[in-house]
This record gives structure tokens, C-alpha cells and sequence, in this order.
């Protein structure tokens, strides 16, 4: 089990500012060992409670709140991760677990007792919050994600493109999925994730995107999308 605590700035950005910082970034900065090109492909099973509870409370801005994901890295990934992100003020604490591919296909059929396979006590947590709570699969959200990344103060700085979603299949390792655009092609979600302070150089080249901030949560544009169209 694999935990994180730290702060974390998001940015709505054209393509065209997303390949100049890229590039700026890139001259002082190490990309992560799976970032060649323009990235890597995510996708993530988002779960919530039958009343949309996660959902509702992102869209109404609650303090203290949490969203719960499966994810891998493309259809042959051998693994998933099942992780739960918890907002605590200014931080977002994230917690992760490795998973085996044959468990993670239970979990997306709505089989939790595979979680009391490990025996880590994230696990027993994310069993008897998803039972006591009712969640159930909702939606997919991929992307492609390109990462930059400095050891001090943990710094990740990730761009995500070409952002789909679809609630027509919760199978995360499908080839054949079938996703809808949630967003447009020539923007891009720049995001900066850091512990205590961002570096002075770094923050100088993130600052003139400073005014298009915003607090973007892929779940809930992929479920705001489908109810959209659905009424």
C-alpha cells in the first residue's frame, strides 16, 4: 500500500501552451520513465454510492470529501490500482493499492471479497466502505498523461490530453472500448502536485497559466457530460 499527502493545483490549458511548457519543462526537468512522446494512456473505473454521493458533493464544493478509482494503464496492463483520493483543505491525501489482474476483474463485477485477499488494513477500509456504502461502478475516464517530475518536495507536474469517458462498459482492460470526447482536443489539464512549497524556477513558468485555474475533476465532467445528454 502506497500513501501520499500533498497539494495539488490544476489548470485549464490550450494545446498549443501545453507543447511550449512541455518543451520549457522538459529542458529542467526529467520526464517519468513511461512518459515518451506525448505520454501514456490511463484509464480509471470511477466508483459511488448509489445516490451519486461522491459526485455530489465535488459539484457542490463540500470540504472533506473523497472519490475511489480502478485504474490501468491500457488494456495489457498485468496489474490495476485501486486508489482513494480524500480531500483535506489545502492537501489531497492518496492512497493506493497494487492489485492483481484477475482480483481487479472481480472489483469490476462488484466483488469485494477480493480485497480481504490483502491483508493491509487500506484494504479491509475500501471493503467495508464500498459494502456499507453501496458503491457500484459508474463510469471510465482515459486519457493520455505526459509527466514531469523534480525529487524536491516530491514535484509531479502532469499535462492530460485527449480526455474520454463512457458508461456503457466499466471493463477497464477492453480493447475495444468504445469512449466519448469529454472534452475538447485543443485543451489540455496541466497539473502541479507538490509537498510543502513549489520550486521558485518551476513556479515562475507555471505562474502565466495562473489565471486559468480552475478545480476540474475528470469524474465528474465524464458524468456531467452523460447527464447532459441524457436530459
Amino acid at each position: 500500500m502506497n500513501e501520499v499527502l500533498r497539494q495539488e493545483k490544476k489548470f485549464l490549458i490550450p494545446l498549443d501552451k501545453y507543447y511550449d511548457l512541455s518543451h520549457r519543462l522538459g529542458m529542467i526537468l526529467r520526464t517519468d520513465s513511461h512518459s515518451s512522446g506525448d505520454g501514456y494512456l490511463i484509464r480509471s473505473l470511477y466508483y459511488d454510492t448509489i445516490d451519486d454521493n461522491d459526485f455530489e458533493e465535488k459539484d457542490e464544493g463540500v470540504e472533506l470529501r473523497r472519490k475511489i478509482r480502478l485504474r490501468c494503464y491500457g488494456p495489457d496492463t498485468p496489474f490495476a490500482m485501486l486508489e482513494m483520493k480524500q480531500k483535506q483543505g489545502a492537501m489531497q491525501k492518496k492512497r493506493s493499492l497494487r492489485m492483481e489482474k484477475e482480483d481487479a476483474r472481480r472489483m469490476i463485477q462488484g466483488d469485494y471479497t477480493v480485497l480481504l485477499n490483502y491483508k493491509v488494513p487500506f484494504a479491509e477500509e475500501c471493503f467495508g466502505l464500498m459494502n456499507m456504502r453501496c458503491y457500484r461502478p459508474k463510469a471510465i475516464i482515459s486519457y493520455t498523461r505526459k509527466v514531469f517530475v523534480a525529487d524536491e518536495n516530491k514535484i509531479r507536474i502532469t499535462f492530460d490530453h485527449h480526455i474520454k469517458g463512457t458508461e456503457a462498459s466499466y471493463d477497464i482492460f477492453r480493447k475495444d472500448l468504445m469512449e466519448t470526447a469529454l472534452l475538447d482536443p485543443y485543451l489540455t489539464v496541466l497539473e502541479v502536485k507538490y509537498n510543502g512549497f513549489l520550486l521558485t524556477y518551476i513556479k515562475d513558468i507555471i505562474s502565466e497559466c495562473r489565471s486559468n485555474e480552475m478545480a476540474i475533476s475528470k469524474y465528474c465532467l465524464g458524468r456531467t457530460v452523460s447527464k447532459h445528454y441524457l436530459f
